[in-house]
């Protein structure tokens, strides 16, 4: 008897997959019966049972936040080569990392309650999400999204005035901007294939400088090329997870990246963004001898860039993504203390 054949990346089998929130099918037959099916007492129609801690927790997406804790460390030890004498600044340090997790978090919330309510989680295949699935009202979403971006902003005025350089403000403003337009508003830049650009920009460039500036009040070389470096490994993350929904995303009408590029191309621009950041730590640790030792962080890279390669099922590239994030942890880290050392 011939084997059965595993699942691969088409609509038919992704679109009819578990990943479909509950109450919404593709069948109007089904969905007729669904929607008259009475609601369990205690329960909101169109709404499941109360999102546990478990969800929300969940929802937050921790599997993203080393891209926020990567370019944190690699500036602050970009910045502390920057500091002509004295000593550096752990507490700066620390509220750059709260606002950088704060602004993650936030964009991750952000993101579940806009593709929810604008219908696109109908066909994802990824994790299921708070809004989409119905497990969460949107407003509850979009109130916990709003929590993290004032944290954010919170900490990003005390870093503002320890260091007496209001201009942070504008800085810190056109972050949490961004990341509510990544897929909110009218014109999500998101859906039109920009998300890697800003992710660069942000969670690479800046997020990198300015970790760096508020140590040293200025932003060295090391800061900007390792920021470029970080910023390509984030690139690959959010690659990664666009690949992973590209059949369902063009269904959606989302136009990401990986649906404008095809995924041929996408998958070669995610190993592009996972490998050229080593060639930056290669000429580094001409500089900085201990450097070196961040190559460790291709035992993760390398797998990740096979696995996006050969990939044919959608499980293959969340394990992708793991690693690329991964990766961007051992690459911040390892950089900022060779650079700090």
């Amino acid at each position: 008897m011939a084997r059965p054949k595993p699942e691969r990346l088409n609509p038919a089998a992704d679109l009819a997959g578990k990943s479909r929130p509950p109450g919404r099918s593709g069948n109007p037959a089904k969905a007729a019966r669904g929607a008259a099916t009475p609601a369990k007492p205690g329960t909101t129609p169109g709404v499941r049972d109360r999102a546990t801690a478990a969800d929300w927790v969940s929802g937050a997406r921790l599997r993203t936040l080393p891209l926020a804790i990567a370019p944190v460390a690699l500036g602050t030890g970009a910045g502390i080569v920057a500091i002509p004498d004295g000593p550096w600044h752990p507490a700066r340090a620390l509220l750059a990392l709260v606002v950088a997790l704060a602004l993650q978090i936030g964009v991750n919330y952000a993101n579940d309650y806009s593709d929810g309510v604008r219908g696109t989680d109908e066909h994802r295949v990824g994790p299921a999400r708070l809004t989409g699935s119905g497990a969460a009202r949107p407003k509850q979403v979009l109130a916990v999204a709003l929590s993290f971006f004032a944290l954010a902003a919170i900490a990003g005025l005390a870093l503002t005035i320890v260091t007496g350089q209001w201009w942070l403000l504008a800085v810190g403003a056109v972050a949490i901007v961004a990341a509510w337009f990544y897929t909110g508003g009218k014109h999500p830049y998101g859906y039109y294939g920009l998300g890697e650009l800003f992710v660069f920009v942000f969670f690479g460039l800046v997020a990198t400088a300015g970790s760096a500036f508020v140590q040293a009040l200025t932003v060295n070389f090391e800061a900007w090329v390792g920021g470029v470096g970080v910023g390509l490994i984030a690139c690959a993350v959010l690659m990664a997870n666009n690949l992973r929904d590209v059949v369902q995303d063009k269904v959606a009408g989302k136009r990401t990246l990986a649906v404008l590029v095809g995924p041929l191309a996408g998958r070669i621009l995610f190993t592009v963004f996972m490998l050229v950041p080593f060639g930056i730590v290669a000429f580094f640790a001409l500089l900085y001898p201990t450097a070196w030792l961040v190559m460790f962080g291709l035992l993760a890279a390398l797998p990740a860039c096979l696995i996006v390669l050969t990939a044919k099922t959608p499980r293959e590239l969340i394990l992708a993504l793991q690693l690329a994030s991964l990766t961007a942890l051992v690459y911040g880290i390892g950089l900022g203390l060779a650079f700090a050392l």
